[in-house]
C-alpha cells in the first residue's frame, strides 16, 4: 500500500504563482527562452550578412540560413510566445476538412509575464521582419537574384509569426484593417487641428 500525503494541494506548472509574488515585473523569468527567442533570429541575419566572407559555398550558406529561420519560427511559435507573453496561435483542421486559425490570448492581465520579457519578445518580433524586408529590397536592387528565395523565406517565416501574434494580441475577431483605420482616424482627429 502506498502512503498518501495528507497535505495534497494544487501546484502550478513552473510555480508561476510563487514567481509572480516573489519576482518583480522587471526580472526575466525565462532567460533561456529569451535567449533563444533572439539567438536564431540574430544568427540567421548575421549568417546572411557575413556568409560570403566566411564561406564561398552558396548552398551551405542557404541551408544554414533556412535551418536557422526554421528553428526560429518553431521556437517563437511554440515556446517563446507562450512563455514570454502568454500568447499562442495555430491552424486546426476540423473533421469536415475545413482549416481554422486559432488565436489564443490570456483572459486575465499578463500577471505571469514580465515587462522585460514582453519588450524583448515584441522588439525581436517586429524588428527582424523589417530587417528581412530591407534585405529583400537590397537583394532586388543589387541584382543578387540567387539570394531572393532565401530572403523571401526569411520574410515569410518571420512575417507569419508577427501576423499570428499581432492577431493574438488584438483579438482574433478584430480585423487588422479596421484596427489600423481606427488608429489613424484617432491620430488624425487628435493631431489634425494642430496642422
Amino acid at each position: 500500500m502506498i502512503p498518501q500525503d495528507t497535505n495534497d494541494e494544487d501546484v502550478s506548472l513552473f510555480d508561476a504563482e510563487e514567481d509572480a509574488g516573489k519576482r518583480s515585473k522587471k526580472n526575466i523569468k525565462h532567460p533561456v527562452a529569451s535567449f533563444f527567442h533572439l539567438f536564431f533570429r540574430v544568427s540567421a541575419t548575421l549568417v546572411y550578412l557575413f556568409c560570403e566572407l566566411v564561406s564561398g559555398s552558396f548552398i551551405a550558406s542557404m541551408v544554414t540560413i533556412i535551418l536557422l529561420l526554421s528553428c526560429d519560427f518553431w521556437t517563437v511559435k511554440n515556446i517563446t510566445g507562450r512563455l514570454m507573453v502568454g500568447l499562442r496561435w495555430w491552424n486546426q483542421v476540423d473533421d469536415d476538412g475545413q482549416s481554422r486559425w486559432v488565436f489564443e490570448s490570456p483572459l486575465t492581465s499578463h500577471d505571469q509575464t514580465s515587462d522585460s520579457e514582453s519588450r524583448i519578445f515584441w522588439l525581436g518580433l517586429i524588428v527582424c521582419p523589417v530587417i528581412w524586408g530591407i534585405f529583400a529590397f537590397s537583394t532586388l536592387f543589387s541584382f543578387k537574384i540567387k539570394w531572393m528565395p532565401v530572403v523571401i523565406m526569411g520574410l515569410v517565416l518571420q512575417g507569419a509569426n508577427l501576423y499570428g501574434y499581432v492577431r493574438c494580441k488584438v483579438g482574433a475577431k478584430t480585423s487588422l484593417k479596421n484596427m489600423a483605420t481606427n488608429y489613424f482616424g484617432r491620430q488624425f482627429f487628435f493631431y489634425g487641428p494642430a496642422l
